[in-house]
């Protein structure tokens, strides 16, 4: 089966990519959706157009699609989106929902309009098992944005890449009351390396806004690096 991933750039798309080629499935190419309003209720907007590095790092063709990132018509431009990919010879989207009951409907809902199947892995899954999932797998991200109580500045390039690193986070979500995975928003991450990837990425240049209770990275130079084996 033929298969393209709904693409953001962070850890739960690019594991659910890994695992859909793990599990034997074709898949060869990322749709990314760039929203033009940065507050789009359905899609990710920080560094959405550094996914361009993961996608040569994965070997992979990559498909960018404007939306309006407006709540429910940004749905009518993922439809859209999805027509083109099935008129291609796709016959079925890679999603990484996890928990939004939200995000996952409106998925396969628009994916079964135009004839699309839907292979969504990580739902439903316990979200403290997927955060040691993604690190027993080899998927390594950096926390691009934050938006919740308990993340702080500081917190902002935080590669998670240990056994360490992931309990820090879990404690800092039960601490704080936070969805562990980040599925409320309440961060989003960008994927560095993973064991699908040929390359490492390397961000050297990037800058941090932070608005009072929520900031962001943004990267403003990567590059792609070598892996040592």
């Amino acid at each position: 089966m033929r298969l393209f991933t709904l693409y953001t750039g962070g850890k739960d798309s690019t594991t659910a990519t890994l695992l859909a080629l793990k599990n034997g499935f074709d898949v060869d190419s990322l749709l990314v959706i760039k929203p033009r309003n940065i507050e789009s209720y359905m899609f990710h907007t920080v560094n959405i157009d550094w996914t361009y590095l993961q996608a040569i790092s994965m070997d992979m063709k990559i498909y960018f699609f404007q939306s309006s990132g407006i709540k429910e018509l940004e749905l009518d431009d993922l439809k859209k989106a999805f027509k083109i990919m099935y008129r291609m010879g796709y016959d079925g989207v890679v999603s990484g929902a996890v928990a939004s009951r939200y995000q996952y409907d409106r998925i396969k809902n628009l994916a079964d309009e135009v004839g699309l199947k839907t292979y969504t892995p990580l739902w439903g899954l316990d979200q403290d098992y997927l955060l040691r999932l993604y690190l027993k797998l080899g998927v390594k991200y950096m926390i691009v944005s934050v938006s919740a109580l308990g993340l702080e500045p500081i917190h902002l390039g935080w590669v998670i890449e240990s056994k360490k690193d992931v309990e820090n986070l879990i404690s800092l979500a039960y601490k704080y009351n936070f969805n562990p995975t980040g599925e409320g928003g309440e961060y989003e991450s960008y994927v560095i390396d993973a064991p699908n990837f040929r390359y490492l990425i390397y961000i050297t240049e990037y800058d941090i806004k932070w608005y009072g209770d929520s900031g962001r990275l943004h990267i403003r130079d990567a590059k792609l690096v070598e892996k040592v084996v």
